[in-house]
C-alpha cells in the first residue's frame, strides 16, 4: 500500500503519532498505580483491555469473525504463543517502571526495530544489507559497553527487547487483522486472569485496596486499547519505512521522562551505551530510507507492504 493521497496521508499520520507518543506516555500511568502489585497491575491490564474489546467488538459487530478465529486452530495456536510474548513484554514493562528502570525499557525500544530485523533475517530470511549488519554490530557495541560497566547483562532491556520482537514476528505471520488478533489474545488470557484475581480476593492477599486505585486500574482498558487501535488504522495507510520512522517517539519520550521527571541516574557508560544505539538507529534508518527511495525509481513492482 503506498502513501497516494494526502488527505489519507494526514489521518493515518496524525494516528500513528498518537499510538506511539501515547505507548512514550504510558510510564506516567503505572507510576500511578505504583504501590499495586506488578503481577497484579498486569492481570488488571489484561483484564479491563479484554472488557474494552468485547464492548467494541460488540459495536463493531464481529462476533462472527472474532469466534471464526477461535475455531481456527492455527490461528488460535499462533494468537496464544503471542498471547504469551505479549504478557512477558507487558509484565517486564510494568516491572521497569515500577522498579525506576524506564532508562532500559527506552534502551529496549530503540534496539527492538534492529532485534526485530535480526529475526526477520533468521527465521523469514530475509536477506540484510551490509549497512543493517553494520547497525547490529554497532548497537551490540553499545550493549557490550553496558555490561562491561555494570557487570551484569542489562536483563530488563533484553527481555524486552526479545519479546516484543517475537511478538512482532509472531503476528506478522498470523492471517488476521490488528483488532481480531487483539481480541483473541486477550481472550486468551482473561480465563488465567481471572483465577489470579479470583485467589487474591479469596485470600485477603490483593494490594488493590481501594476504589480510587480499582479505578485507576480499570483505565488499563482504554490506556492499552486506544494506542493499538490508533496503529491498527496507521499501519494500513502508511508505508512500513514511515511506521519504523515514527516508532522512535516512544523511547525518545521514554528517555526524556526518565531522565527529567523520573530523575535516574544516568551513568557515562549508559550514555556511551546510548550515544551506540542511536548511532544504530540513525544508519538502519538511512538504510530504510535509502531502500524507500531506490524502491520508487523502480519501474517495474510498485513497493507495497503486505501486512
Amino acid at each position: 500500500m503506498s502513501e497516494r493521497h494526502p488527505s489519507g496521508i494526514q489521518s493515518y499520520l496524525i494516528h500513528g503519532v498518537a499510538a506511539y507518543t501515547l505507548w512514550g506516555l504510558i510510564p506516567l500511568y503505572f507510576k500511578l498505580v505504583a504501590r499495586v502489585a506488578t503481577v497484579e497491575v498486569l492481570a488488571h491490564r489484561v483484564l479491563w483491555s479484554f472488557v474494552l474489546v468485547a464492548l467494541l467488538t460488540c459495536l463493531l459487530g464481529r462476533w462472527s469473525e472474532l469466534i471464526g478465529n477461535l475455531r481456527n486452530r492455527k490461528v488460535l495456536l499462533l494468537l496464544s504463543l503471542s498471547a504469551s510474548t505479549m504478557a512477558l513484554n507487558w509484565l517486564t514493562f510494568i516491572y521497569a517502571v515500577l522498579s525506576n528502570q524506564v532508562l532500559q525499557a527506552s534502551l529496549a525500544y530503540f534496539a527492538a526495530p534492529l532485534v526485530s530485523t535480526l529475526l526477520g533475517a533468521v527465521f523469514l530470511r530475509e536477506r540484510l544489507s551490509p549497512l543493517q549488519v553494520l547497525s547490529m554490530a554497532v548497537a551490540a557495541a553499545g550493549l557490550f559497553v553496558l555490561t562491561r560497566a555494570v557487570g551484569q547483562m542489562p536483563w530488563l532491556a533484553l527481555v524486552i527487547a526479545l519479546s516484543g520482537s517475537f511478538y512482532g514476528l509472531i503476528r506478522k505471520i498470523t492471517p488476521t487483522d490488528g483488532f481480531i488478533s487483539l481480541s483473541v489474545e486477550t481472550l486468551v488470557m482473561t480465563p488465567v486472569v481471572l483465577v489470579y484475581l479470583g485467589y487474591l480476593a479469596a485470600t485477603g492477599t490483593a494490594t488493590c485496596d481501594s476504589l480510587e486505585t480499582l479505578g485507576l486500574l480499570m483505565l488499563a482498558g482504554p490506556v492499552t486499547t486506544v494506542p493499538f487501535l490508533c496503529f491498527g488504522h496507521a499501519i494500513h495507510g502508511l508505508r512500513l519505512s514511515t511506521m519504523g520512522i515514527l516508532q522512535y517517539f516512544t523511547p525518545s519520550i521514554q528517555f526524556l521522562l526518565a531522565v527529567f521527571l523520573f530523575r535516574e541516574p544516568f551513568s557515562a557508560a549508559q550514555l556511551i551505551s546510548f550515544a551506540c544505539i542511536w548511532a544504530a538507529v540513525g544508519i538502519y534508518t538511512a538504510d530504510s530510507y535509502w531502500a524507500v527511495r531506490q524502491a520508487r525509481l523502480r519501474p517495474i513492482e510498485p513497493l507495497m507492504i503486505d501486512r
